[in-house]
């Protein structure tokens, strides 16, 4: 397993690398964006200044910021990126190798950064067939294009008042409040914030656009293990649905404390009730299913939401499973860690303990994705009404504005964020 956090959903905070020109995660906490007077929403449109839990007054925007995770593009890539990755950490570049080995097995190129590419252009595509004239900026977190970029972009072009996108759908301090404080750093890092603001949409993990391309994913997975497996029985077959572990104090602050979660927080609930909409909707009741993690990282002494997919998969034979359908439910498109610990770790354990095993695609740029982020720009941009915004689980729709004290990061405290109440 990797030895430190490397994920897009759940990646660890980016940094100044020292031969690139990112601004990013600084150790130092950064000055709050500028905040209007009466605003408790620093760096917001007027229309979310105030605060409310969803925003229904309509916004111009002139773009759409794409805010991706980023990855190395090649051999050279991979140590500097991995530095931004874990800056602060006090990591070693030898430690750091550990994890490099992932991205040289492909030649040191992360699919991520071609996923987004894209994914941009199939957003420009569906927004050019719905006449809606928004451009899309694109910037990363960890490597280039960095979100600094694309806010120079930004103040170029004119534009001032952006509808960021991040490209992870479920509440927690790395998958939700870390793109927010970056969107932070980089208003500062450009000081653009008396010039820019930046709103976010909702997280979409109950959005059927996300939900949708996993419903048709489960049921061709059972489906097809069903035609080449003769003999099995639907009970014989386990799905796993597979995020990105967190620490468990970090997954306990994930969502406003109010809501009561419980252990696990807002990030295992969301999960868990997606998953449980999944297999409804995709005919499967009657097969087992559970939620499982992956990509552990941090010293052993420190929990971690389990259990872990190959701990789960060792588990299934005594059970009297013999297949299972594993399921990317935490993650948007096939990177890093969907080929590495899916595709080759949990595949290898399921094909050691005599499993039939399938993964099912990642949204990526499946049609009813890409038209459901366009909805949720246009949510913000036609200020829709709470009772006509899709949502499938009973948690959402989510909030516009995240909630004070939402996706609080346990070690680091809380750092200046756009898009939310503060702190």
């Amino acid at each position: 397993m990797a030895a430190v956090n490397l994920g897009s959903t759940s990646g660890s905070a980016g940094a100044d690398a020292a031969d690139a020109p990112v601004r990013g995660r600084k150790p130092a906490p950064a000055a709050s964006a500028p905040c209007a007077l009466g605003a408790v929403v620093p760096g917001a449109t007027p229309a979310a200044q105030g605060g409310a839990e969803h925003v229904t007054e309509p916004v111009a925007y002139d773009a759409i910021l794409l805010a991706g995770f980023g990855g190395p593009e090649g051999q050279d890539d991979v140590i500097p990126f991995l530095r931004n990755v874990t800056s602060g950490r006090g990591i070693p570049d030898e430690r750091l190798e550990e994890v490099a080995h992932h991205y040289r097995h492909f030649g040191g190129i992360s699919p991520i950064n071609e996923q987004n590419r894209q994914l941009k252009a199939a957003l420009e595509a569906e927004l050019a067939s719905r006449g809606v004239d928004l451009p899309v900026l694109w910037g990363n977190r960890n490597w280039d294009p960095y979100l600094n970029d694309a806010l120079g972009e930004a103040k170029t072009a004119g534009y001032t008042k952006l509808i960021a996108i991040a490209t992870s759908a479920y509440s927690s301090y790395s998958s939700c409040r870390q793109y927010r404080e970056d969107f932070a750093d980089a208003l500062e890092d450009t000081q653009l914030g008396d010039v820019i603001e930046i709103d976010k949409v909702r997280q979409f993990f109950d959005h059927p656009g996300f939900v949708t391309p996993f419903i048709e994913g489960v049921r061709d997975g059972i489906a097809g293990l069903l035609a080449e497996n003769p003999g099995l029985e639907r009970g014989q077959i386990e799905v796993l649905f597979a995020t990105h572990s967190i620490p468990s104090t970090d997954a306990a602050k994930s969502g406003p404390a109010d809501r009561g979660f419980g252990e696990g927080g807002a990030y295992a609930a969301q999960h868990r009730a997606v998953a449980e909409v999944v297999m409804r909707d995709a005919g499967a009741t009657d097969v087992p299913w559970q939620l499982v993690y992956q990509s552990r990282s941090g010293p052993p002494s420190m929990p971690w939401l389990e259990p872990d997919i190959n701990d789960a998969i060792e588990e299934l034979p005594a059970a009297g499973r013999k297949a299972v359908v594993i399921v990317p439910l935490g993650f948007v498109s096939d990177h890093m860690e969907v080929l590495w610990d899916l595709d080759n770790e949990a595949l290898e354990t399921s094909e050691e303990h005599g499993l039939a095993a399938v993964r099912v695609p990642t949204p990526g740029t499946h049609p009813a994705y890409i038209a459901g982020l366009v909805d949720l720009v246009l949510e913000r941009v036609n200020g829709t009404p709470v009772a006509e915004r899709p949502a499938v689980t009973e948690l959402g729709p989510w909030y516009d504005v995240c909630r004070p004290g939402c996706c609080e990061n346990v070690r680091l405290g809380f750092r200046p964020a756009l898009a939310g109440i503060a702190p």
